[in-house]
């Protein structure tokens, strides 16, 4: 039997339970949530080591205590994310409305108006998966709304997060097919709006660009950039903030409009500056489970 077709029959349980607790809920969520918690961070420990590291290293000259406090809240908020994410599966758009809001989305929705296809920049932050609900936020009929994404290695996990990330009716683009797919809607004479998350670590045969980040030598992303000049597609950088639990609200800022314009690096790293001043703000609802330095600068 194929190894596919055993996973299939082995997760199709795990399927319908989450599903079913789709249905729940947020407050009933959260109390799983604060006993998710508990699991994670007391008795498995999952990536403890990597997050105590993340954060001595980001925040060198703050206090034990205050490390450890960001520590405890951020894997609150992670597991929060978990179920916040589930809930996708089975949320009204009036709710979601309630629970994402988009300050000065006028913003984009006149770019793609307008006739400018845009970059939406954003990072690990908050509750990412909630962006996808920008489509009931901006009214662009001619416009294609999507976002980049790596496909999962196990199927049955890829085609669960494809249905909650297009919950909103966002497209999904492969991450290898991102030019390509860009260059489509153009030709077909669409604008496009594509989110991009850029603050995770390249590849080694990726690395163009270093950085300081959060007091780190940092290799970034700038495949974001890249893109934006070759098709000259304007930039902006959704700013993400956890208001209470199950509620976020993201302002949209200008990064750059005319993006050719620009030298080598400089819109990767305005987007990198943004997200370093969103993650210092609140740094517990960043990933820091990432192991975001693991390549050193020679």
């Amino acid at each position: 039997m194929k190894r596919e077709t055993l996973q299939n029959i082995f997760l199709a349980p795990l399927g319908l339970t989450l599903r079913a607790v789709a249905h729940l809920p947020l407050r009933v969520l959260f109390i799983l949530s604060d006993l998710l918690y508990l699991l994670v961070y007391h008795v498995v420990r999952y990536r403890r080591h990597i997050v105590r590291k993340n954060l001595q290293n980001s925040f060198p000259h703050e206090s034990e205590h205050y490390r450890r406090r960001i520590e405890r809240r951020f894997y609150r908020h992670f597991c929060d994310y978990f179920f916040e994410t589930i809930k996708l599966l089975h949320i009204s758009d009036r709710q979601m409305r309630r629970r994402m809001q988009f300050v000065d989305a006028e913003l984009l929705e006149s770019a793609l108006n307008s006739g400018r296809s845009v970059i939406m920049m954003l990072g690990h932050y908050g509750n990412w998966e909630y962006i996808s609900s920008i489509s009931l936020w901006v009214d662009t009929p001619n416009a294609r709304l999507g976002q980049i994404y790596r496909p999962l290695k196990n199927k049955w996990f890829d085609r669960l997060f494809l249905e909650i990330r297009s919950r909103f009716g966002l497209t999904c683009i492969p991450k290898a097919n991102t030019l390509r797919d860009l260059l489509s809607v153009r030709a077909s004479g669409r604008q496009s709006g594509t989110g991009f998350i850029a603050d995770q670590t390249p590849s080694p045969a990726n690395i163009h660009h270093w950085i300081t980040f959060l007091n780190q030598d940092t290799p970034v992303l700038t495949g974001g950039e890249t893109i934006a000049k070759k098709l000259d597609m304007a930039v902006m950088y959704f700013d993400v903030e956890k208001i209470k639990r199950g509620y976020y609200r993201a302002t949209i800022k200008k990064i750059e409009l005319d993006p050719r314009s620009c030298l080598d690096f400089e819109i990767t790293d305005r987007y990198m500056a943004l997200m370093e001043e969103t993650i210092r703000r609140a740094p517990e609802y960043w990933l820091w489970t990432h192991n975001r330095w693991k390549h050193r600068h020679l």
